[in-house]
């Protein structure tokens, strides 16, 4: 059983069976050490346990960043992402039309440009 704080530095080089394995291990010393509270233990127990809870968080946190970012991998070159994947954003923003949208010209419209190009004066005019 490990009473010290966990470095996060440590867990990421461990592989997934091991920071499986070091946080089932951290569960069931937690799950012991709060048992001992209610037995009536010291109150030693409690930094104890605060140390163990944020141990698991962090355990938690570099298995799912590293699966995110072996997800990330595995669909660089797919056409779709999951909605998880892609960049937040604002709402506005990620309706916004993209830059090849907004460029496109329409048939109409090129038409329009080509037959009444804008005017070029020789004088600026003053406002």
């Amino acid at each position: 059983m490990s009473t010290t704080k966990i470095k996060t530095t440590q867990l990421w080089g461990k592989n997934k069976d091991d920071l499986k394995k070091q946080l089932v291990d951290l569960k069931t010393e937690l799950a012991q050490l709060r048992t001992q509270k209610v037995a009536g233990g010291a109150n030693s127990k409690l930094t104890k346990i605060h140390d163990l809870r944020k141990s698991v968080a962090r355990v938690l946190t570099v298995i799912n960043a590293t699966q995110r970012s072996q997800l990330r991998i595995f669909y660089k070159k797919k056409k779709f992402l999951p909605l998880d994947l892609r960049p937040k954003k604002t709402r506005a923003m990620r309706r916004r039309l993209t830059k090849h949208e907004a460029s496109i010209v329409s048939e109409k419209q090129k038409k329009r440009q080509m037959h009444f190009p804008q005017r070029k004066y020789a004088v600026k005019a003053e406002a």
